[in-house]
């Protein structure tokens, strides 16, 4: 998939995951130049799906870090194992030990007792692939640690006090996604790629839905995607991504459903929608009428042969 932009479509399609050109084109960059991609977009739009799916086509490990807000460098790049120390204090001291001082300290600070944390993991690593680190949802950090990746991202080395700076020998393939819950540091944006992820239009959806659950039958694909559509176009507190589409789906089929219904969609909201409000919406905009219209486009839509 590092050959061409055709091959990184194949690769990723292979895997059920349809990356329209501009996406497979930032991938095979990515790769080629060895620069960090940040993806942005809504919630539910593949951003974080398409880190793993690049991990499984490259046969890489995959290395997460989950930000929150309130994450530190402690949380993010390496820790030490203080119980393990205290541990091996002790130990000393019961058996007599004759070392003591800077040997000691040497001993405790040193590499047997550093806890690796993600970003750490995915420098110091030596897999015969490079991992592809995932920082998912950056935007939930706060300005500083967001300055810290900065700098870490330049040069992908990192200096610990205790031991020295440790160098990434290959570097790793690196996606960060936001959902713009704020605005991230031009800085940042200037070290990466950066794509934004839109919401698939109905015809593109239900060949998602088709990959990704291909037990489906394709009218009941067809007409789930359809109405997701239709409640995107209501005023919702969260609107449902793509994959709250593929998991009602999933639902929608361990029912026995050929198509959907007005009295299963009511029982089954609760899979696609997450705000007991938005619920309430959509049962106040005539559920049936929704159910109607989502039958009717998805009847109009051509649906992908295959």
């Amino acid at each position: 998939m590092r050959d061409s932009i055709d091959g990184v479509q194949q690769a990723l399609a292979e895997r059920s995951y349809l990356a329209d050109r501009g996406l497979a084109t930032t991938v095979h960059l990515a790769l080629k130049l060895g620069k960090p991609v940040l993806l942005e977009g809504e919630a539910g739009v593949g951003k974080t799906e398409l880190a793993k799916v690049v991990a499984d086509a490259l046969g890489a490990r995959l290395i997460r870090l989950q930000c929150y807000e309130g994450i530190d460098v402690a949380h993010a790049l390496y820790d030490w194992a203080y119980a393990r120390q205290m541990l091996y204090i002790r130990t000393l001291e019961a058996t007599g030990d004759a070392r003591q001082g800077e040997e000691v300290l040497d001993e405790l600070f040193g590499p047997r007792f550093l806890e690796r944390r993600p970003l750490l993991d995915a420098i110091a690593c030596d897999d015969e692939v490079p991992p592809v680190l995932l920082i998912d949802e950056i935007d939930r950090a706060d300005d500083e640690f967001e300055a810290f990746l900065l700098e870490l991202l330049s040069d992908f080395q990192v200096t610990i006090p205790e031991i020295g700076t440790i160098k990434a020998e290959r570097r790793p393939v690196v996606f960060l996604t936001s959902n713009r819950t704020r605005e991230l540091h031009e800085a940042l944006k200037r070290r990466c790629l950066y794509m934004w992820v839109e919401m698939p239009d109905l015809e593109r959806e239900i060949a998602i839905v088709r990959a990704r659950v291909p037990e489906a039958p394709e009218r009941l694909a067809a007409q789930a995607a359809a109405f997701v559509h239709e409640l995107r176009a209501l005023d919702l507190t969260k609107q449902p991504g793509i994959a709250e589409t593929i998991d009602w789906t999933q639902a929608l089929l361990a029912l026995g459903q050929q198509e959907i219904e007005a009295g299963v969609v009511d029982l089954t909201l609760g899979s696609v929608l997450k705000f007991h409000e938005d619920i309430g919406r959509v049962r106040d905009a005539d559920l049936q009428q929704l159910v109607e219209r989502a039958r009717a486009t998805a009847d109009d839509a051509q649906i992908p042969a295959g």
